[in-house]
């Protein structure tokens, strides 16, 4: 297995070609023209030949990817999703792809700012696995220093809803109010204006399909408008 695809090739899917690259050929198929020579790009009917197929592409546009692609499958491949939500490209996965495409559903919880800085840990649930690629690829991510937590997709988006989705969501209310450094900024002060800093890097639609593709967020945000009115009116008597 020296050749993998990927579909998409925004910010994460480079990243994500940056760490394929490193034990694999990696082809890559992108609906816009890719301008780097570096990369192999190729059309969607060569990237789907590879027997591990990343998709990266934007959750919005995830479901429809996954019903264009599961006519032109041949029997025998491993679909790896990297959504940051889980249960739903995990039922889109289930409800679309024969039951001849394994599926791996992961949601690497790092990206190009935050890797770096923060180590490296990444979801893994084996959805379908006929073929038994789940263990060879965790076994490369494990190579990688990337730390597994293997966990189902609703287990993930529980979690989630009250970290990624809160933390993006103060990072983008934060953003809004305005933040200015100052001569006197305190430690708290300084990882608030890291927050807004990493969360506002990524783009507005990733905000706003983490918030609304996790079923568990919509019920994160009413508890977390309850706190602030809770507090405010605490401050206020």
């Amino acid at each position: 297995m020296n050749r993998v695809s990927i579909i998409g090739f925004g910010r994460f899917g480079a990243m994500l070609h940056a760490l394929l690259s490193k034990g694999f050929v990696v082809d890559v198929y992108d609906k816009n023209s890719i301008d780097n020579s570096e990369i192999n790009e190729v059309s969607l009917e060569e990237a789907l030949k590879n027997d591990t197929i990343f998709v990266a592409v934007p959750i919005r546009d995830f479901e429809d990817l996954i019903i264009d692609i599961s006519g032109k499958i041949k029997s025998g491949k491993t679909i790896i999703d990297v959504c940051s939500v889980k249960v739903f490209p995990k039922n889109v996965m289930l409800d679309n792809l024969a039951v001849e495409t394994d599926i791996i559903a992961t949601h690497p919880l790092f990206g190009p700012d935050s890797l770096k800085d923060s180590g490296s840990v990444m979801t893994m649930e084996s959805v379908r696995n006929s073929f038994e690629r789940y263990n060879f690829w965790k076994n490369y991510f494990e190579s990688q220093n990337i730390t597994i937590e293997e966990i189902s997709a609703e287990e993930h988006d529980m979690m989630a809803a009250r970290s990624q989705g809160l933390t993006h969501f103060v990072g983008r209310v934060i953003d809004d109010f305005g933040t200015n450094q100052t001569r006197i900024d305190t430690e708290g002060y300084k990882a608030l204006h890291k927050l807004v800093s990493q969360t506002c890097n990524d783009t507005w639609d990733l905000f706003e399909d983490i918030q609304n593709y996790n079923p568990y967020t919509e019920k994160m945000i009413s508890e977390l408008n309850g706190s602030f009115k809770k507090i405010s009116e605490i401050i206020e008597k």
